[in-house]
């Protein structure tokens, strides 16, 4: 019997745990924050530099899992577990490769970096002396991401939890020990994310190992095919993960171009729309590898029978997110001080909620359709949908306030539904028959 047809026990055995791997990985930053915070501002102001610049490198390494999951789900449906075993094998291979280009890379650039975010001088030197220690954590972070794109594969969500409130755990040790009994401040708090990180990775590397989950290529020139095809994937989700920055980058600039109070209030309410997104991506993220076993099986009506259930779930999920958007709304004006920045606030936290019974499924349908690998049709409705944000925003009265551009981005959400929902039958019929 497939995974697909073990209906929502088995939906829910990847998703919860899956939501908390995806709920602790920020506690390593935010671990970071808290002890930094006690060494000072200009510190803090360097941690927050160098977050947004290895946030930004590092969300472009996550095909490593996105392609990776449902390149081994449909391979292990097929019954070809030595191609889920090589898919990983040279996914990881893929890892080291980039991660170390990208440290070399960040290493020379540090401080054209930093300055290019604006660090005035007490600021740089902290910043670029973190940044060059954290950044050799790079080729352990894609490690960490393969693994836990291998692992979704082989539908085993629970391991890459156990790793990651490890890695969480061996950093919240080493950041006091670092940072304060040995003195090396914000340089401790890099090396202690530098040593989780690289535990992280063996951790990783022993386990895929121990439970024969990836064959070693015999050689750089064999597995040069499927470095190909993973680089090619990498590129369609590199244009995805772009338009959909572009969308919300120009989304928060026109805030900003409104007034200070918009900017603020926006920040808060994008805050808690992107936790909303995370607990509906636990469903996403079971749908890469059920929907990818099925469509591997071959089992159409199966495929559609999970994408149906696994939609069902997004589509109550959503409803639950939008009831407590609206009821809790009052809460975020507690978050701020100002009285303007707390109205405008919660009138844009209730377009946020609103939206959240068709977000929801959205978000769970990049899943499915990450799963049957139609990463073009991906693009497709990220890019529309990014279209749709700016120009509702330029060229109508929605760009004059908050909640317009709100109302902009529940369009963008629509857009998006729209287009998964025309190309949904094309989409299983040509996962299938490949």
């Amino acid at each position: 019997m497939t995974v697909a047809r073990g209906g929502n026990r088995a939906i829910l055995r990847l998703a919860l745990p899956a939501l908390g791997t995806l709920a602790i990985d920020p506690i390593l930053t935010l671990t970071d924050t808290a002890f930094v915070a006690r060494l000072g501002v200009s510190e803090l102001a360097a941690l927050g530099v160098d977050t947004a610049i290895l946030g930004f490198a590092f969300f472009g390494f996550n095909f490593l899992a996105y392609v990776t999951t449902p390149l081994v789900a449909q391979a292990l449906g097929k019954g070809d577990g030595p191609q889920a075993r090589r898919w990983v094998g040279d996914a990881l291979v893929l890892a080291v490769i980039l991660g170390l280009v990208a440290m070399v890379v960040i290493l020379v650039l540090a401080p054209g970096l930093v300055s290019l975010m604006g660090a005035e001088s007490e600021v740089a030197g902290p910043a670029v002396s973190y940044l060059r220690i954290r950044v050799l954590a790079t080729p352990a972070v894609l490690i960490v991401t393969t693994g836990h794109g291998a692992f979704r594969g082989y539908q085993d969500t629970r391991t890459p939890l156990l790793v990651a409130i490890g890695v969480n755990l061996i950093n919240l040790v080493l950041d006091p020990l670092l940072i304060f009994w040995a003195g090396l401040g914000v340089e401790g708090a890099a090396l202690a994310t530098l040593a989780a990180q690289y535990v992280g990775a063996v951790w990783f590397l022993r386990l895929l190992r121990s439970r024969r989950m990836a064959d070693r290529p015999a050689g750089l020139r064999d597995a040069v095919p499927t470095l190909l095809a993973l680089g090619r994937s990498g590129v369609l989700v590199a244009l995805r993960t772009g338009a959909l920055l572009l969308a919300l980058t120009f989304a928060a600039a026109t805030a900003t171009r409104i007034g200070a109070a918009e900017i603020a209030a926006h920040q808060v309410v994008m805050q808690v729309w992107l936790l909303a997104a995370m607990i509906a991506d636990s469903f996403a993220i079971a749908g890469q590898a059920m929907v990818g076993d099925a469509v591997g099986a071959g089992d159409r009506s199966g495929t559609d029978r999970l994408s149906w259930r696994l939609l069902l779930w997004g589509g109550v999920t959503g409803l639950v997110l939008m009831t407590v958007f609206l009821i809790g709304n009052p809460l975020l004006a507690s978050l701020v001080d100002d009285p303007q920045v707390a109205d405008l606030t919660v009138s844009a936290g209730e377009v946020a909620g609103w939206m959240m019974p068709v977000a929801a499924p959205l978000f769970v349908a990049d899943g499915i359709f990450f799963g049957l690998l139609a990463l073009g049709t991906v693009v497709a409705s990220t890019s529309l949908g990014a279209v749709v944000v700016v120009l509702l925003i330029s060229l109508t009265p929605l760009g004059d306030s908050l909640d317009g551009i709100w109302w902009a981005i529940a369009a963008m959400v629509v857009a998006r539904g729209l287009v998964y929902l025309f190309a949904y039958r094309r989409s299983v019929e040509a996962a299938v028959r490949s």
